[in-house]
């Protein structure tokens, strides 16, 4: 399945308040590997940013001045994430902001476009009950490489949120299926006109099929 790591920044931590995104950037993964594939944006939001949301990102609002409006940008960002896992990690806050956006501009709220969303803080608190668990704490549990995360920053966080996902998640890889080993395993030697696979039996397959048909015809005798 295709999943998709996002991560947002905002202006501040409540979008009842009024408070918008910043910046928005998802990163995809196919079969537990990730790709070179992303989506990453600025976004001008058309008002003040906290001071305290300032200290934790660094984005100013200079900055931004010349950045798209979400409303720019929002059908391209869907088509990337269209049909996929999406994987936030503390989701509440993210989707909360998306689905603010997507109501501003009447377009469908995030689960809509998305196969499901799924949040690694809650798997985190399954997994370490009673300890720290935001990203920085996980980097360290999970000996990730976090040291240039001076700031928060959209793009960085997706990117680490994907080696930390992929450090809680190890072991299931036991559990994907590599086609072309399950190909010889079942010797699979055609595909038919209509796209199904055909598994040709082996001799002794045969001759226990040829038997089996032999004593249905004696018995109809």
């Amino acid at each position: 399945m295709r999943q998709i790591f996002l991560d947002t920044e905002t202006t501040g931590l409540d979008p009842n308040q009024g408070h918008r995104i910043i910046e928005i950037a998802a990163i995809e993964m196919n079969n537990r590997q990730l790709t070179q594939n992303h989506y990453h944006t600025y976004l001008n939001p058309e008002r003040d940013i906290d001071s305290a949301a300032q200290e934790v990102h660094g984005i100013t609002l200079e900055f931004l001045q010349d950045k798209p409006l979400f409303k720019n940008v929002a059908s391209e960002f869907l088509n990337f994430i269209k049909d996929s896992e999406i994987i936030i990690h503390n989701a509440p806050f993210d989707v909360g902001f998306i689905n603010m956006e997507l109501g501003k501009i009447s377009f469908d709220k995030l689960e809509a476009h998305a196969f499901s969303i799924f949040d690694t803080l809650k798997l985190a608190k399954e997994i370490r009950p009673g300890q720290r668990n935001n990203l920085d704490a996980l980097c360290k549990a999970y000996d990730i490489d976090n040291t240039s995360r001076s700031f928060h920053g959209a793009l960085l966080d997706a990117q680490l949120l994907g080696d930390v996902y992929l450090s809680m998640t190890r072991g299931q890889e036991a559990f994907s299926i590599d086609f072309a080993q399950s190909s010889d395993m079942l010797n699979l030697k055609d595909v038919n006109q209509d796209g199904l696979i055909v598994i040709n039996p082996n001799s002794e397959e045969l001759q226990a099929h040829n038997d089996f048909i032999l004593n249905l015809k004696i018995k109809n005798q």
